[in-house]
């Protein structure tokens, strides 16, 4: 493809203040735009681009839509000492993940495990948020979501399965153990930043109708956009069974359980268009069910580093998941978060129409 665009680097508080500015010009309460700030200046904390300030132009479309409506509140349908099920009604899925995780986690610290699931919601950021919260409090959280379909079932030809990822968080002796991903190859945000750097898709993400390798983002997310949507991105092993591709769709079909089936909304094959009705699922546990944390977690932090010690190849450490984000969360703190021209340019264009002041703009990157 061609050239990549510019980018340019801006301080987080002012990335995190300007997006709250945008959600108190859509409606919401100065309360809840610090919050939804809070969850997507996290992502570009970490380097999870595709989960951060550049889903503004995705939110924006959908509150224009009213597939998400700012002045809904949320319902407890049901719930027990350990459990919660919740609806949504359509309001931004960060609000309503946020105060399910929260009662969940408080209900685990009470009677040692709680699960909560919501329905008729919409895209809630990064899973890892919200497993994280689990484990700031020393419980173990587990967090999953369906999605709109754009995962490619093996030899179909046609989406059926969200991207759905999966979160898990295990407290440790410093910051937390996190695995945070899709059981798709990636997400469609991905796809989406690739896009907006002019770059190819790699390897075997995505294929189209015909199930042959799709390397042009812009086909894929222009054949999922259709009435009837057509190739997709792969479940994690690509397209051949003798790489596993039966692993990911199986994680993906039990997200899809956990999610859209437990919480009685609409599984991904009947999300998008005019259907807005995505569930989430949140798990919290206590150790001290089983023993000392404290020894749980030396335990776990002692397991890590013996990993990341091992003999290896190269010049480059072993990682564990986690290390890369908080890596970058030291570096984007002290440096500034990267944000590619083409989101600043959306996320000023809808601060204009909002009647907002504020405009991003930051210190460019030098190739």
């Amino acid at each position: 493809m061609g050239k990549e665009v510019a980018a340019v680097k801006i301080a987080a508080a002012t990335v995190k203040n300007f997006i709250a500015h945008i959600y108190i010009g859509y409606g919401f309460s100065e309360t809840d735009s610090a919050l939804i700030a809070e969850t997507l200046t996290d992502a570009d904390l970490r380097g999870i681009t595709s989960h951060g300030v550049q889903r503004l132009a995705m939110y924006d479309r959908k509150i224009r839509a009213k597939a998400i409506i700012p002045y809904n509140k949320w319902t407890v349908v049901k719930h027990t000492k350990s459990s919660l099920l919740v609806d949504a009604n359509h309001t931004m899925g960060q609000l309503v993940s946020a105060f399910t995780m929260d009662h969940v986690v408080s209900k685990a610290q009470r009677h040692g495990i709680s699960v909560g699931v919501v329905r008729h919601s919409n895209h809630f950021g990064a899973a890892g948020y919200y497993a994280r919260m689990a484990a700031k409090a020393g419980l173990i959280g587990i967090v999953a979501t369906n999605t709109n379909p754009l995962l490619v079932p093996p030899r179909a030809n046609q989406p059926f399965l969200g991207s759905n990822p999966l979160a898990f968080a295990f407290p440790t002796q410093k910051a937390p153990f996190v695995f945070d991903a899709a059981t798709s190859t990636v997400s469609l945000g991905k796809i989406e930043v690739l896009l907006k750097n002019n770059q190819s898709i790699p390897g075997e993400w995505a294929v189209n109708g015909d199930r042959q390798t799709q390397t042009d983002p812009q086909t894929v997310l222009d054949e999922l956009a259709r009435n009837r949507r057509i190739g997709g991105i792969l479940p994690l092993g690509g397209q051949r069974e003798a790489n596993a591709n039966y692993k990911g769709f199986g994680n993906s079909l039990i997200v899809e359980c956990l999610t859209g089936i437990l919480a009685q909304g609409s599984i991904s094959a009947d999300l998008g268009h005019k259907n807005h009705d995505i569930s989430h699922f949140f798990l919290a546990l206590d150790p001290e069910l089983f023993g000392d944390p404290q020894e749980i977690e030396a335990s776990l932090s002692d397991m890590l580093d013996r990993i990341r010690h091992l003999a290896h190849s190269g010049t480059n450490p072993i990682r564990v998941p986690g290390d890369r984000e908080i890596q970058n969360v030291d570096c984007n703190l002290k440096n500034g978060v990267v944000i590619d021209q083409t989101t600043i340019d959306q996320a000023n264009e809808i601060a204009n129409r909002l009647g907002i002041s504020d405009r991003l703009s930051g210190t460019p990157i030098k190739e």
